[in-house]
């Protein structure tokens, strides 16, 4: 069975977050089973990294085509005002504890929780 890491990225600061993207695709690599969730400052970002001219684009794309983006906070993308962005992106919405995604949910389901 393949250890389960969620990878909770908060931290608004571009070079902390792609190290969150490079850190979930390096766990895929390695056959855990990854998940990132973005939240706290960190939603700002997804509307900057889906801009094609940004350096970061291709990483975050691959991230988003594997499927390793479990989700962003519906609480924390509305204070951003990035939640029509994440939506218009496809991006899961989690919102199971007060409007913020429950780190106790995916305990249950074996994640380690990692944070960012």
């Amino acid at each position: 069975m393949m250890e389960k890491v969620v990878l909770f990225a908060f931290n608004g600061e571009i070079m902390c977050f792609v190290h969150a993207l490079l850190n979930v695709l390096d766990l895929e690599e390695k056959g855990f089973e990854p998940a990132l969730v973005v939240e706290g400052q960190a939603t700002a970002l997804i509307t900057k990294l889906a801009q094609p001219h940004n350096p970061m684009h291709s990483l975050y794309v691959k991230c988003k085509e594997k499927g390793l983006i479990h989700g962003v906070c519906r609480a924390c993308a509305a204070k951003m005002k990035v939640l029509e962005e994440v939506k218009s992106q496809d991006l899961p919405i989690l919102d199971n504890m007060s409007g913020h995604p429950s780190m106790a949910d995916f305990i249950k389901k074996g994640y380690r929780v990692v944070t960012f």
